[in-house]
């Protein structure tokens, strides 16, 4: 059975792809949020040096290493450019990319030596078409783009598959920051007229990690309803 770690478990995407996977992979969870769970390590990922300690507590209770990352560890930030500050935009960068970046690094060297691993990054919509006001949020889902096609090049030979998966709203704590006229007017404009369900995310991730999917790789999937393609 191969080994899962997952961040951003505590909520939303990463939950439900917790919840799926877990029936048929021996999953580790992390996320901000405490829990007595045994397969769980509560970390903060805007905090870099989170990572290593993380690794261990993972591979600590494989034994075995890593064969699949998910990268869901994220957060939505709607404000001007303007009105944004440095310390946002360094917890954002540190949250949204830079941790899925040295998380990726950390798991390559064991997924190399049994030639097979997967590693799916969730982006957004707003890292692929952008999104006014949110610039700080599109740009970081939008380097994470980059690093899954640049990845997924340099890694291809050893078996290894980097995919990206670009939700639209998806109906989860993140959606939150929407009144009720503002959600109602993500409808209107979203081709399908809905939000995505977190269970729709996590049958793709369990899609891409199978062997199934293997010629798969460097791949940006939009699951979105249909707004990357117009309203």
């Amino acid at each position: 059975m191969k080994n899962v770690l997952i961040t951003g478990a505590t909520s939303g995407i990463g939950k439900k792809t917790a919840e799926i996977l877990s029936k048929s992979y021996n999953v580790f969870e992390t996320g901000r949020r405490e829990s007595k769970k045994n397969n769980y390590y509560s970390c903060d990922l805007s905090n870099c040096s989170s990572v290593d300690t993380l690794i261990a507590a993972a591979k600590d209770y494989f034994k075995d290493g890593i064969d699949i990352l998910i990268n869901c560890a994220g957060q939505y930030l709607y404000k001007p450019i303007e009105q944004t500050v440095s310390k946002e935009a360094d917890y954002l960068l540190n949250l949204n990319f830079k941790s899925a970046y040295l998380l990726s690094s950390a798991v390559i060297p064991d997924m190399k030596q049994k030639r097979w691993g997967r590693i799916i990054n969730i982006g957004s919509i707003s890292g692929m078409v952008g999104e006014g006001n949110a610039t700080l949020y599109s740009a970081t889902k939008s380097a994470l783009s980059g690093l899954t096609r640049a990845l997924a090049l340099e890694v291809a030979e050893y078996n290894i598959t980097v995919n990206q998966i670009n939700p639209g709203w998806v109906e989860t704590p993140l959606a939150d920051c929407l009144n009720k006229d503002e959600k109602q007017e993500v409808i209107d404009v979203t081709p399908q007229k809905r939000f995505i369900e977190p269970v729709e995310v996590a049958n793709l991730v369990k899609y891409l990690i199978s062997e199934e999917a293997k010629g798969l790789t460097g791949q940006n999937i939009n699951l979105c309803a249909g707004l990357s393609i117009g309203c």
